[in-house]
C-alpha cells in the first residue's frame, strides 16, 4: 500500500489598530473579523492557528469586550489557539533606537504573561520589515521566531521549492528561526474557493511528512476589509470561506495537519542556516520607490511573473527606509521620535518618566511612518495622535527646561533652528525657505503645522485610469477581491484634485509677487540666520534685488503662547508688487468636523471650505477646534487681506482611492509699492488660547482617583 503523502500547515493572523484609530471604527472591525474569527474557531476545535493582537487593540478589546480575552484563553488552555508576542504598540523595530526595540519587545512578553498566562515564542514583526540586527533583538528580548515573507527567503537565495519549512538565523551570537508566509497561499486565502487551496497544499505534500506551509497575514481581511465579510462568514455570519475552509481542514486531517508555530518548532528540525537581506514584503519595496521607478518595477515583475521567468527572484524594491527619503513629513515625525526618545532616557527614575515613556512607545506605533496601500503619513487623525504622544513625552521630559539650539535636527546635513517656550516648541528649516516645520502646542499637545504636502503619488495613474474606463464605459470591480489587485474609488472624478505643490507645506513663508509672479525664490531658498536666542530668530535673504529681513519671536504662557513674525522689506530699485505669508495649520478640520471653525465678526465656516476676507473688513480672523479646545486669533499689521483654502490629497486605501483633508492654508497679503531704497514693515501675531493642559489634568485625575 502506498505511503500517504502529508503536509502541515500553519495559520498565523495578525490582528492591528493602530494609536489614535476612532473607536467606533475598533469597533466595527472587532465586529466584522475579530469575533467571527474566534467563534469559527470554537466551532472547529481541530483547527490550531497562532493569533496576534498589537498592543493598542489588546488595550480596547480589555477594555471594551473584556469577555473576549476570557474566550481567547479557553482557546489558549486546550493547545488550539497560540498568542504571539512582538513589539507592543506595533512600531517598525529598525526604527528605533535598540533601548525602545527592548522595551516594547518586552512590555508585550509582560502583558501576554499577564492576559494569559503564557509566555509568547514567537513575535510578529510589523509590515515584516527586517534588517539582519533584528536576529539578536528579538532573541535578546526572549523570543524563539518571527514570521517573514517568502520576498525575504528569496533575497536569502532559498530556492523557491524549498520555502515550506523554517530556517535559522542569527546574530551576535544570538539564534532566531524564521517561518516564511507562503506568497501562494496568502493570495489563496480566502480569495479562491477552497476546493483550489486545498489542492494547492496537495501538490506540496511529501511522503516525510516534513512541509510546512505557513500563511501569516491580515486578521481583518476575514471580514473588515470591503467586500469580505460575506465572504468570509456568509450571510448569516457562518457558513462562509472561513468555515468551509475550516471544515476542509478537519476532513482531510487524516494528510492535512494544522499546527501552532510553536508546535511545529518543538516537533520538526529547521531546514538549514540562511541569513536574510534588508527587507519587507513585495509591495512594501515597491511602496518606497520613487513614483516613477514604483511603476516601472511594477510592471517589470509582473511580466517576469507572468511568464515564470527566473528573473522574478532577482527584482527588488527599495529599502522601508526610503519612506524617509520620499516623504519630508516621515522624516520630521522619526526624527521627533528620536529627539523624544533621547530626552526620556535621559530622565530620572519614577512615574513621571514611565508616563513619558508610555506616550514615547505609543508615538512609535509604525502606521505614520510609512505610506502604501495600508499606509498612515495621509491618514491626518493618526498622524496627529501619533504627534500628540511624542509631543507629550517631550513635554514631559523637558519640563520648564526649553529645548533650542541650531543643530542637523532632521539630519539632512544642514543646521536647522529649533526655538522653545512654555507653551510652545517651534522648529525653523533655514535651507529651505526658513519655513517652521513644526509648531507644537505643550499643553493641548497639538501639532499645528502638520500638513501633508500634495505629491505625485504611483498609485495616481491607476486613478486615471479607473475614471478613462468609466468615461469608456468599461466595467469597474466591485465584488471582493485581494486590495493589491482591486482598484476602486469612492468619489467620482477625483483626479481633479491631482495637483502637487512646489514647495513644502511650512509655515511663516514669504513670497513677493510681482505681477502675479514669485520673485526671489523666498518659499524654497535657503535663508541666513543673523541672531537668534532661546525663543527668538532673525532671517535674512537677498534675492531679486530686494532684501528681506524677517524676525520671528515667541511669546506667552503654557496656555496662551504667542507666536509673532515681523517682515522688513528693502527695494534697492521700484517695487510694484505683493508681499504674501503662508500659514499651513492643521486643527483637525477634515470631514466638515463641526469643531473645527474660521469665525469672524459673528460669522463662521468650516476647515475644509475655502473664505476670504479684504483688508477693509476690519474684523479679526479666529480658527480653532473645540473638541481640542485650541483657539488661533490671526492678527496682521497693517489690515491685509486673508485668504483660507483646504489642503487635500488624494491617496489609496484598502477601501479605494479618497480624498483627504490635510490641514488649511491660510494667505496674508499686502500691496507692495516700493520706491528704489525704501524700506516697509508688516507684521502677523498668531495669539492662541488653549482650554485643556493634559499633563496637568492627568496629574489631577490621579490625585483625585488617589483620594
Amino acid at each position: 500500500m502506498a505511503a500517504v503523502r502529508r503536509i502541515s500547515l500553519a495559520l498565523v493572523l495578525h490582528n492591528h489598530q493602530p494609536v489614535g484609530n476612532f473607536g467606533w471604527v475598533i469597533e466595527e472591525v472587532f465586529e466584522q473579523a475579530y469575533e467571527p474569527m474566534v467563534a469559527a474557531l470554537e466551532r472547529h476545535p481541530r483547527v490550531s492557528v497562532g493569533l496576534h493582537y498589537s498592543g493598542p487593540l489588546l488595550e480596547w478589546v480589555c477594555a471594551e469586550r473584556p469577555q473576549f480575552i476570557e474566550r481567547l484563553g479557553a482557546l489558549v488552555a486546550r493547545g488550539q489557539v497560540e498568542i504571539l508576542g512582538g513589539a507592543h504598540f506595533e512600531p517598525i523595530l529598525v526604527a528605533l533606537p535598540e533601548r525602545d526595540r527592548q522595551g516594547q519587545l518586552r512590555r508585550m512578553r509582560a502583558e501576554i504573561e499577564r492576559l494569559f498566562g503564557t509566555t509568547p515564542a514567537g513575535a510578529w514583526l510589523a509590515e515584516r520589515v527586517w534588517e539582519p540586527a533584528l536576529a539578536g533583538d528579538l532573541a535578546e528580548a526572549g523570543y524563539r521566531y518571527t514570521v517573514l515573507d517568502d520576498n525575504h527567503l528569496r533575497g536569502a537565495a532559498v530556492p523557491e521549492d524549498e520555502m515550506w519549512g523554517t530556517y535559522t538565523t542569527d546574530d551576535q551570537g544570538r539564534l532566531l528561526t524564521v517561518f516564511g508566509t507562503e506568497k501562494g497561499l496568502r493570495y489563496r486565502i480566502p480569495w479562491r474557493p477552497v476546493t483550489e487551496l486545498i489542492e494547492y497544499l496537495r501538490e506540496h505534500a511529501t511522503h516525510d511528512e516534513r512541509l510546512l506551509g505557513t500563511m501569516g497575514d491580515d486578521g481583518e481581511k476575514f471580514g473588515a476589509w470591503p467586500g469580505t465579510h460575506e465572504l468570509s462568514w456568509g450571510a448569516t455570519g457562518s457558513g462562509g470561506w472561513v468555515d468551509e475552509c475550516f471544515a476542509a481542514l478537519e476532513d482531510n486531517a487524516d494528510w492535512l495537519s494544522t499546527v501552532t508555530p510553536a508546535q511545529w518548532l518543538e516537533r520538526e528540525p529547521p531546514r538549514g542556516r540562511i541569513y536574510v537581506p534588508t527587507a519587507s514584503y513585495v509591495e512594501m519595496t515597491e511602496w518606497a520607490l520613487p513614483p516613477a521607478e514604483a511603476l516601472q518595477f511594477h510592471s517589470l515583475l509582473a511580466e517576469a511573473e507572468a511568464a515564470d521567468s527566473p528573473a522574478a527572484r532577482f527584482l527588488k524594491g527599495a529599502m522601508w527606509r526610503n519612506f524617509q527619503a520620499r516623504y519630508r513629513e516621515v522624516n520630521d515625525l522619526h526624527k521627533q521620535m528620536l529627539r523624544a526618545s533621547a530626552a526620556v532616557d535621559a530622565m530620572p527614575p519614577g512615574p513621571e518618566r514611565e508616563r513619558a515613556l508610555d506616550h514615547l512607545f505609543r508615538g512609535q506605533s509604525n502606521d505614520c511612518y510609512w505610506h502604501g496601500l495600508f499606509g498612515g503619513i495621509y491618514i491626518v487623525h493618526m498622524r496627529m495622535a501619533t504627534l500628540h504622544h511624542l509631543i507629550a513625552a517631550q513635554d514631559l521630559a523637558l519640563g520648564a527646561r526649553p529645548a533650542s539650539g541650531l543643530a542637523d535636527y532632521d539630519l539632512d546635513g544642514v543646521d536647522e533652528l529649533l526655538l522653545a517656550a512654555p507653551g510652545q516648541m517651534v522648529l525653523i528649516d533655514l535651507a529651505e525657505g526658513g519655513g517652521i516645520g513644526s509648531w507644537d502646542l505643550r499643553a493641548s499637545r497639538v501639532a499645528l503645522a502638520s500638513v501633508l504636502r500634495r505629491r505625485p503619488e504611483a498609485y495616481h495613474q491607476q486613478l486615471r485610469r479607473i475614471e478613462a474606463a468609466r468615461e469608456s464605459g468599461s466595467s469597474t470591480q466591485t465584488e471582493a477581491a485581494n486590495p493589491h489587485e482591486a482598484l476602486m474609488a469612492k468619489e467620482a472624478n477625483l483626479s481633479r484634485y491631482l495637483v502637487y505643490d512646489d514647495h513644502e507645506r511650512r509655515s511663516g513663508l514669504v513670497r513677493l509677487l510681482v505681477e502675479g509672479r514669485e520673485v526671489g525664490d523666498l518659499v524654497n531658498g535657503a535663508w541666513d540666520l543673523e541672531s537668534w536666542s532661546v525663543d527668538a530668530a532673525v532671517l535674512w535673504r537677498r534675492a531679486g534685488g530686494v532684501s528681506v529681513r524677517r524676525q520671528l519671536t515667541l511669546a506667552g504662557g503654557r496656555l496662551d503662547p504667542r507666536l509673532r513674525l515681523e517682515v522688513e522689506v528693502e527695494a534697492q530699485a521700484a517695487l510694484d508688487g505683493q508681499l504674501e505669508l503662508e500659514w499651513n495649520i492643521n486643527l483637525l478640520g477634515g470631514g466638515a468636523n463641526p469643531d473645527a471653525y474660521y469665525a469672524w465678526n459673528g460669522q463662521e465656516t468650516r476647515h475644509d471650505a475655502a473664505g476670504s476676507l479684504g483688508p477693509d473688513d476690519g474684523v479679526a480672523l479666529r480658527m480653532g477646534n473645540r473638541y481640542e479646545g485650541v483657539e488661533i486669533e490671526i492678527g496682521a499689521q497693517p489690515q491685509a487681506a486673508l485668504h483660507w483654502s483646504p489642503v487635500e490629497t488624494v491617496s489609496n486605501s484598502e477601501a479605494g482611492f479618497e480624498r483627504v483633508y490635510q490641514g488649511s492654508c491660510l494667505l496674508v497679503r499686502w500691496p507692495l509699492r516700493l520706491p528704489a531704497g525704501s524700506t516697509a514693515r508688516f507684521a502677523v501675531e498668531l495669539r492662541v488660547s488653549q482650554a485643556h493642559d493634559r499633563a496637568a489634568e492627568v496629574v489631577q485625575a490621579a490625585s483625585v482617583s488617589a483620594g
